[in-house]
């Protein structure tokens, strides 16, 4: 094992996969149960379960794409990589998490916020391609 400290993108990407699980699953059982407590689900109900899951499924993706960013950064650091990592985890912070705020507080303003993490995710992706083409195009000059 090598001396460099532990990669932050290898971390934060398996904390927030394992949170994204933990998150999809409260939503199906837990929301869903608490929505459904008279047996049936209103179409309010179910927009506000498809929220959460949109939430959890992005956060999901993100998080995998966090770990790839660290598994790149391992191989080759890059400033264009920590730029990404650090796009994403905001990124997922806000957008699934102010998601799923407006589910479980029905604060209909967050709704507002989330598309500053969209543009994060949006950036972080932009990122991550610059630190791949960068790599790319100085691993093709050896």
């Amino acid at each position: 094992m090598s001396s460099r400290s532990a990669n932050p993108w290898l971390l934060t990407g398996a904390v927030l996969g394992a949170l994204a699980v933990a998150c999809g699953a409260f939503g199906a059982h837990v929301l869903k149960g608490q929505f459904a407590a008279d047996g049936l689900l209103s179409q309010a109900d179910e927009q506000q379960l498809q929220i959460w899951e949109t939430a959890a499924r992005y956060q999901m993706y993100h998080s995998l794409a966090l770990l790839a960013v660290g598994l790149l950064a391992a191989r080759r650091p890059a400033t264009a990589l920590h730029l990404a990592g650090s796009a994403m985890a905001v990124g997922i912070l806000i957008f699934s998490g102010c998601l799923y705020a407006l589910v479980i507080t029905g604060q209909r303003w967050l709704g507002a916020v989330v598309p500053i993490g969209g543009v994060l995710l949006i950036l972080g992706w932009i990122c991550l391609a610059v630190a791949v083409a960068a790599t790319g195009a100085s691993t093709n000059r050896n």
